[in-house]
């Protein structure tokens, strides 16, 4: 895939749609490297959601393997992801540590190249009050930075993130893998990354979950239906975007076999497998996301 297929993206506004998952997000990883090695950077736009949103930002910001470095790097470190982050502070990844320390010092994000980009991207937030999703604008980092980090905020594990005098969490609770939204806004066609295989079916909450988040979100019952809702509306988007790569619309990549990495993962071999597998399907893809993109 040469230059030529970079500005023919660019121009057909193609949008890039990542979906979460936490760790699951090494996949993601792994498929954006192989993109930006091969020099394809003319998507109009980028939709992330949770860990897609991180990941997109490091898309945009054209830093290839920073989000896989950073995800072994520190996998072990309490710091970064942990029960002693979330029995001490309320939230089971240090804001403090991601979103400053790593983010600023560690492994510095190139915010500068991120601003001059001209990828809009955007990150999926859901608000607790109204319990919809609601799709930010991230132009410009670190000012955004508290929508990118509510975007990746896990219900239930995390304190509520305030920006603006609005209360958000995770946009996966809202919209786990918003295509529709980014065709609906003007993309002609969308490359859309999972994090889970084909035919994956989210399982309803076990009762202890449910009570749980019913404890937690008792004072925000619109937020809550969405919460205790959403594995049968991630079901039936799933069916909706089989219905759109049917048509042509989108373009799909996904892991061949169910991921066997869970959202908090602390096993380096099973994410650096997980993360050549992305690179792998990505690799795989090429010729048929080619002529995707050409049209």
């Amino acid at each position: 895939m040469g230059r030529d297929a970079v500005e023919t993206a660019g121009g057909a506004h193609i949008a890039l749609v990542l979906e979460g998952g936490g760790f699951r997000g090494l996949f993601t990883s792994g498929v954006l490297d192989v993109l930006m090695e091969r020099g394809v950077w003319g998507f109009s736009s980028v939709w992330g959601v949770s860990a897609g949103a991180l990941i997109g930002a490091n898309y945009v910001s054209r830093q290839p393997g920073r989000c896989c470095r950073i995800n072994l790097a520190y996998r072990d470190d309490r710091r970064y992801m942990s029960l002693f982050q979330l029995a001490t502070g309320g939230n089971i990844m240090s804001t403090t540590f991601l979103y400053d320390d790593i983010q600023n010092r560690l492994d510095p994000f190139d915010a500068t190249t991120f601003r001059n980009s001209a990828t809009s991207m955007y990150a999926v937030v859901s608000d607790v009050v109204f319990g919809t999703p609601d799709y930010v604008a991230i132009d410009s980092l670190p000012e955004k930075i508290d929508y990118l980090r509510a975007s990746a905020t896990m219900p239930i594990v995390s304190r509520i993130v305030q920006v603006d005098g609005r209360r958000l969490l995770d946009g996966g609770t809202t919209d786990s893998v918003p295509a529709r939204k980014a065709l609906d806004s003007g993309a002609r066609r969308a490359v859309v990354v999972l994090t889970r295989e084909r035919g994956y079916q989210k399982p309803q909450l076990n009762a202890s979950q449910a009570a749980i988040a019913r404890r937690n979100y008792a004072d925000y019952p619109a937020y809550l239906d969405a919460l205790l809702t959403r594995p049968r509306r991630y079901n039936e988007q799933r069916d909706q975007l089989r219905e759109l790569e049917r048509q042509g619309a989108i373009f799909v990549i996904c892991p061949p076999r169910p991921v066997e990495v869970s959202d908090v993962e602390h096993d380096g071999s099973k994410l650096l497998d997980l993360y050549v597998e992305g690179r792998q399907a990505a690799e795989e893809s090429l010729a048929a996301l080619d002529r995707f993109m050409r049209g």
